[in-house]
């Protein structure tokens, strides 16, 4: 068949409402080919041009997802801080922040919820709980998630209370008192005050918890860790980020509800529950090789609805539960981001 070839620059079909037709035909029936050559083959049910060398693919780049705006509630609870010896006060709990099933702690309202949108990446960190030891136990771990940080417990000193996401009790090694921890604003509460009236009767306060302040020592006993918060997020009531006793030189300070792990005489302290936020609680004795108890690592969790799907990082572990119309993603340990399609 000839070739018409139209010299023109210019074709001008407006006038028609149809549509143009090309050459289309199996790939055994390909032509030899020309340089800008278009036809349609109808066995792959794609356009084809010729390169000159092969016949190509047209390909398309398909326009990128418009981002989809939803809400989400969250808790970060950060990790308790480590207890210690020698009548120490007992350590905060980590720092809470929720916007769903409960106050944040501290006595703070809940906090707004988060606005969150598809295709987009969001950091989440699991604090970490701080080991016990004897005269140096740590605070505990921060916890993460998009814009809301908590922080950790402060720890459990025989020196002045440290200050954290709850502060821990102060220390009963000193006649006028030590100082206690202050917790962060919105997040948790103070340690309480240690008591020293003679030698061999010192005790240390109870580290504060995200629901209560700990309670002050007594002659020879410590206070107990102030009480977490229940929190209602996942769909069951939990209670999280309870304080760790104080030491005392006959008898430790109970462990705050939430996970806060009890002080004790002259023992070793058991150490806070995981994933609760609790602190450590701490040892009377001021001897033998007695070490506090370490603080329960943090947790975060997202509940948003349940159209969306959550792409979890590698770094992290987690887990997803249904709540009515919402998804709920528990995150117990480690570090990375996610985001939901």
């Amino acid at each position: 068949m000839a070739t018409n070839k139209v010299t023109t620059n210019v074709i001008d079909m407006s006038g028609n409402t149809g549509g143009l037709v090309w050459a289309k035909g199996t790939t055994a029936q390909r032509p030899s080919g020309t340089i800008a050559g278009v036809r349609f083959n109808t066995e792959t049910s794609k356009t084809e041009f010729y390169d000159g060398t092969d016949w190509k693919n047209v390909t398309t780049t398909a326009a990128s997802p418009t981002p989809i705006s939803f809400v989400a509630d969250f808790l970060v609870v950060a990790g308790g801080g480590g207890g210690g010896f020698d009548d120490a006060g007992g350590a905060g709990a980590g720092g809470l922040r929720t916007s769903f099933g409960s106050n944040s702690g501290g006595g703070a309202s809940a906090e707004t919820s988060l606005t969150l949108g598809t295709a987009t990446n969001y950091s989440v960190v699991v604090g970490a709980g701080a080991a016990g030891a004897q005269n140096t136990p740590t605070s505990g771990g921060d916890s993460t998630f998009n814009t809301i940080t908590s922080s950790g417990g402060g720890a459990g000193l025989q020196s002045t209370g440290q200050n954290g996401g709850s502060g821990s009790g102060g220390s009963g090694n000193a006649v006028n008192g030590l100082p206690v921890g202050v917790g962060a604003t919105g997040q948790g509460f103070n340690g309480g005050v240690g008591f020293y009236r003679v030698s061999n009767d010192e005790a240390g306060g109870g580290g504060g918890g995200a629901g209560a302040v700990g309670a002050n020592a007594t002659a020879n006993t410590g206070g107990a860790g102030g009480a977490g918060l229940a929190v209602s997020i996942t769909g069951a009531s939990v209670t999280y980020a309870g304080g760790g006793g104080g030491g005392g030189r006959t008898t430790g300070g109970a462990g705050g509800a939430g996970g806060g792990s009890a002080g004790t005489g002259a023992a070793n302290p058991s150490n806070a529950t995981g994933n609760s936020g609790g602190g450590g609680g701490s040892a009377g004795a001021n001897s033998g090789s007695y070490t506090g108890g370490s603080g329960g690592s943090g947790i975060v969790i997202v509940r948003y609805p349940n159209t969306f799907t959550i792409t979890v990082g590698g770094g992290l572990t987690s887990s997803t539960a249904t709540d009515g119309s919402d998804k709920i993603t528990s995150f117990t340990a480690g570090s990375d981001t996610v985001s939901f399609s």
